[in-house]
Parts: C-alpha cells; structure tokens; sequence
C-alpha cells in the first residue's frame, strides 16, 4: 500500500475544502480551530482532526459509494467528496434548512454531484445501497439495522455510539451480515434526531 499517496490525498482534501464556507458569518474568525462549532439547529460542524480521523478509519477511496448519515453543513461531505468523487457521496439530514443550505453551498463550492435527502438517517437510503462506507456524524445508541443492511459485505461502517459516553466505532460487515467491531476511543458529537 501506498502509505505517502494515500496521506497526500486526506490532507489535500483538507486542504482543498474551505472549511470557513461551512461555518456561519459569526463562527468565521474560529473556522480554522481544530474544534467543533455551532451550525445552527443544535447542530456543529466537527473539528477538522475528526473529520480526518474518520476519513483515515474508513479507508476512503476513489470511487466508493459512501453514504453519510447527517450533512450537518456539508463540510464532512466535501471532503468525503475530494476522495471518493462528489458522484459517490450520499448524505441524509434531519434538518430540511440544514439539508438546503447544504445542497446550495456544495453546489457553489464544485461539489453538486453530491445527493442530499432530507429524512431519518437512521433508515438509510435504500435507493442507492449497497455503499462500501458509511458513517454517522451523529451519535447512535447502536448501528442502525437499515444502515448495515444497507453496506455491502466487506465495507465499512464508522459511527459514535452512545449517549452520554460516546466511542468511536468501526465495523465491517461480514458475508453473513454480522458485523466485526473495534473501537476507536472516546468521542463527544451531537446526538442522532
């Protein structure tokens, strides 16, 4: 494996996104703190280290259908965008103004491909399964059974799980659809609606 090529594509897609576009008017001056911030609706856009994390934990590459469970701004899909191909990315929100003021910005920003939907993560979106990602930027008790039904053998699923005490878990779904676990330490995000 190509170990430089592969941290030379997570860190220009970082680099590439301008995570200030994401953040609101008021929030700008904080936009490059490697710290979550208010997005409006009870929601945050998660710190840049975070978004990395996750990037390098599911093992993103190009061409992989990736479903994401809460746009939020649209800050974690962009960068999801810059290594997979916006044409791959598919993201829920529970929040339809969240998910149009996302729809609009990523359009702006070159990255319009993406699909948003407005509706329950927890359910998945069908329509475009099986994804080889998936991830939740939101809290969930446990995995939601759609969702991992909705990953195809092999892929990976990523998610905060917990409610008070949160741990970052990854999961690959094995042929006979149960799921092989590790976790990824602690982690504090908004929980699932």
């Amino acid at each position: 494996m190509d170990w430089a090529a592969r941290r030379a594509a997570m860190v220009d897609a970082l680099e590439t996104v301008p995570r200030h576009e994401f953040v609101p008017e008021g929030k700008r001056h904080a936009a490059y703190e490697d710290t979550p911030l208010p997005i409006g609706d009870g929601q945050t856009i998660s710190a840049p280290h975070m978004v990395a994390v996750m990037a390098d934990l599911l093992d993103l590459r190009a061409g992989d259908d990736t479903l994401e469970v809460g746009t939020g701004c649209g800050y974690h899909a962009a960068v999801t965008a810059e290594l997979v191909g916006a044409e791959h990315v598919y993201s829920i929100e529970y929040h339809e103004r969240l998910a149009e003021q996302a729809r609009q910005r990523l359009a702006r920003l070159g990255y319009g491909d993406v699909s948003i939907r407005v509706g329950d993560g927890a359910e998945g979106w069908a329509a475009h399964a099986p994804y080889d990602r998936v991830y939740l930027t939101c809290a969930a008790p446990e995995l939601p059974e759609p969702v991992v039904e909705q990953t195809r053998p092999g892929g990976l699923l990523l998610a905060p799980l917990g409610d008070h005490r949160q741990t970052l878990v990854r999961a690959r779904r094995r042929e006979d659809g149960s799921l092989d676990r590790e976790d990824h330490g602690g982690v504090r995000f908004v929980t699932m609606q």
